[in-house]
């Protein structure tokens, strides 16, 4: 009985330490080319770019972006990227559209799409571009059942790497007025005794939230 006891200990005291090493680092830089402000009545759309079937923005990634420019006091409104690409139809689907803001002057000779942007009040279109890759995956995880119950046993670990950026175009002047990146990597864990225990590194959430952070002072014209 000891013995199990100390075992128990053993178990609780590594999961213990596994948690306060499961971070994540990030990083966020930005370049600016042109004065931004975002004024009462105005709004922006956030769009994930989907060139191919094979690759593509996620769409939960474009909402938690979404979300967190349009919280707290100095929100801006946020035009939901469903709602948008709907009315839009067919100029924002991925084979019709604009992949630089050259391609701007053409959208805009077309009287329907002026009209919904206009209806939006679209000031700034961002575009989000990127992904959440995992490597490094080692270590194995075995189950097994008996007579007397079942349980895992076993340790694996990856690292997770995210890396997106944002353009960010002047509807206004049809131009690019910056762009935001952000990177962020972190070892993730999963230690299973009896039950397997997901220690997760939150990339994807960190990197949502400083992009967010940083897109929405950004337009404010305070950064």
């Amino acid at each position: 009985m000891k013995h199990h006891t100390l075992s128990i200990k053993a178990a609780c005291l590594i999961c213990f330490l596994i948690i306060l090493s499961a971070c994540t680092t990030t990083e966020i830089d930005q370049f600016r080319q042109s004065d931004t402000e975002i004024h009462e009545g105005e709004s922006i759309v956030i769009l994930g770019r989907r060139q191919s079937n094979a690759y593509e923005t996620e769409l939960d990634f474009v909402e938690c972006v979404g979300n967190v420019v349009a919280s707290g006091s100095d929100g801006i409104n946020v035009i939901p990227e469903s709602t948008f690409l709907d009315a839009m139809f067919p100029f924002f689907e991925p084979r019709t559209a604009p992949m630089r803001t050259d391609h701007l002057a053409q959208l805009m000779a077309q009287d329907i799409a002026v009209e919904k942007l206009e209806e939006f009040g679209i000031e700034y279109i961002v575009w989000l571009d990127g992904q959440t890759q995992r490597s490094g995956e080692s270590g194995s995880i075995s189950c097994a059942v008996g007579p007397g119950g079942g349980g895992c046993f076993g340790f694996g670990t990856w690292t997770d790497d995210s890396n997106f950026e944002a353009e960010i175009w002047d509807m206004d002047t049809l131009t690019s007025a910056g762009a935001i990146s952000a990177d962020a990597n972190g070892q993730s864990y999963l230690p299973a005794l009896i039950l397997p225990i997901p220690l997760l590194a939150r990339v994807e959430s960190n990197v949502c939230s400083g992009m967010g952070k940083q897109l929405k002072s950004f337009l404010n014209g305070s950064v």
